[in-house]
């Protein structure tokens, strides 16, 4: 019985840590970038694209489909961004838990 009110408290006390994790996470903004960063986006921790910032000079308008390959690129680079910083963030909350698995 004393292993499992110890099971339960690590357990409440993990559920408090994610709750806090998702909350600092969505409050955050991700920078994705590129062409060498001639385009920016910026993604918050809700995965809600929030801005762009092209560069005029990457704006072609013979070649539009390079720009639309390059503000995709950015999203990519950004949403990579928040899965690792989310990986982080619960990865070390599993880790506390200390139970195979997780």
């Amino acid at each position: 019985m004393k292993n499992m009110s110890k099971l339960l408290k690590q357990a409440q006390k993990m559920q408090s840590q994610v709750v806090k994790a998702q909350e600092e996470l969505q409050r955050k903004e991700f920078e994705g970038t590129a062409g060498g960063g001639m385009v920016k986006v910026v993604v918050n921790g809700k995965n809600e694209l929030t801005s762009i910032k092209i560069n005029p000079e990457v704006v072609d308008p013979q070649d539009v489909e390079m720009l639309e390959d390059l503000i995709v690129a950015a999203h990519h680079n950004a949403m990579e961004k928040i899965k690792e910083a989310t990986d982080s963030a619960f990865g070390s909350i599993q880790g506390g838990l200390g139970l195979p698995g997780l």
